[in-house]
């Protein structure tokens, strides 16, 4: 089998984790809501420790100290403008909130960078190509469940935020066939998409995931609070077992 039919298999099993969102549509909504909530925690989790244990250090290692500031800034910045944007053009009395939309772009960033690793290691070899694409997926799907328990969250309906799940992960699959085509670019291109999405990770977790944890009330301020950091620590633990990124 020719490698590039190998990246594009393994890009498309990795695009159906975006489709795990499927489940609530027999989950009533009353349930729903209040599950989304802790998805939206844990979400927030998850997005810290990916961008500060995962993305960060293999960032720092393709690239000098200054250049991964320097885009983990400019991610940052990028997705704070985007907000602003979406704020303006939908308005504050809106049901759904700009971040859900940031969650999409920021997804589907992080999975064509994915998807470029992805081809890199086929190109190595096969076997290689394979065990990379379980840890990604191994990597994905906890926090691909907590981005559209985030997405719902933020006022989208639960059918809408399949469709936008699955088809910021299909990104994978763009970023695999540009990886395996563009094979001498793909490691630069990804080396400064890796710390952009970052920083973008770090918008969201910090300007919109964190202040909704705040809003819980009573008991749910605490209990909210422990799954976020339960999302922490499943990227700590994942970097601990699996490595890389």
């Amino acid at each position: 089998m020719e490698t590039v039919l190998w990246i594009f298999l393994a890009t498309i099993v990795d695009s159906l984790v975006g489709l795990m969102g499927i489940f609530s549509l027999w989950v009533r909504e009353t349930v729903m809501k209040r599950v989304s909530l802790y998805l939206m925690a844990f979400a927030g989790g998850a997005l810290l420790g990916g961008a500060f244990f995962h993305l960060l250090p293999e960032a720092l290692e393709k690239n000098p100290v200054l250049a991964v500031f320097a885009f983990t800034v400019a991610g940052f910045i990028a997705f704070q403008l985007i907000e602003t944007y979406l704020h303006w053009h939908f308005g504050k009395k809106c049901d759904v909130k700009p971040y859900s939309y940031l969650m999409v772009i920021g997804d589907a960033v992080h999975n064509t960078i994915d998807g470029l690793v992805i081809a890199a290691s086929f190109i190595v070899s096969v076997p290689f190509g394979i065990i990379t694409t379980i840890i990604i997926i191994a990597h994905e799907v906890p926090q691909e469940l907590g981005i559209f328990g985030a997405i719902v969250y933020g006022g989208q309906k639960k059918e809408t935020a399949i469709k936008y799940s699955f088809l910021a992960q299909t990104t994978c699959v763009l970023g695999g066939l540009a990886g395996y085509y563009l094979s001498g670019l793909s490691n630069a291109f990804s080396a400064l998409l890796i710390p952009f999405a970052a920083g973008g990770f770090l918008y969201i977790t910090a300007a919109d995931l964190i202040p909704q944890i705040h809003e819980a009330k009573g008991s749910e301020k605490l209990s909210t609070f422990a799954v976020y950091l339960a999302g922490l620590a499943m990227m700590v633990a994942l970097k601990l077992y699996f490595g890389g990124a």
